[in-house]
């Protein structure tokens, strides 16, 4: 083979391998965490410890629902009932099935203290049989700063 030909591959190669070869800095902040900051988090959802030490207290009526046998492909709903019992205003950033097939619906304004609302949850059973158990995450600004509900079901084929 041509000595050129060898030289200029060799060469190449090592313009490559250097070219992919890339610095990846870190900085200490990246690794900051504390109850008010969480990794992964957008900005927004942050934890915030109010100044005054007040915080919202959700006082579920049930934080588990079972509905027992349902059909298969079939839509159910259930409400979750809370009163914030706490001494501030209860704000719910974010609600999260833990998959696909539950998709929960929350107030998007504050619950003042003393003050009733509800979680919809609705699963679809679409795909799904036997025993079925599945939560809902619900990121708010009380002291915890996440609550937890959770669904079941038994679903017939």
């Amino acid at each position: 083979m041509n000595k050129k030909v060898v030289l200029a591959a060799v060469i190449g190669s090592f313009l490559f391998l250097g070219a992919c070869k890339k610095e990846v800095k870190l900085r200490p902040d990246m690794f900051k965490t504390s109850n008010s900051a969480s990794i992964g988090i957008p900005e927004q959802e942050k934890r915030v410890i109010p100044v005054d030490g007040k915080y919202p207290v959700m006082t579920f009526e049930k934080t588990e629902y079972d509905f027992g046998t349902i059909a298969a492909d079939s839509k159910v709903n259930y409400s979750f009932k809370f009163k914030n019992t706490g001494e501030a205003d209860l704000i719910i950033t974010r609600a999260m099935g833990s998959c696909g097939c539950t998709i929960p619906e929350y107030p998007k304004t504050p619950i003042k203290a003393g003050e009733s609302a509800k979680i919809d949850v609705s699963f679809n059973s679409a795909g799904k049989h036997g025993n079925q158990q599945k939560s809902v995450t619900i990121s708010t600004n009380t002291k915890a700063g996440v609550e937890s509900l959770i669904i079941k079901a038994s679903i017939k084929e």
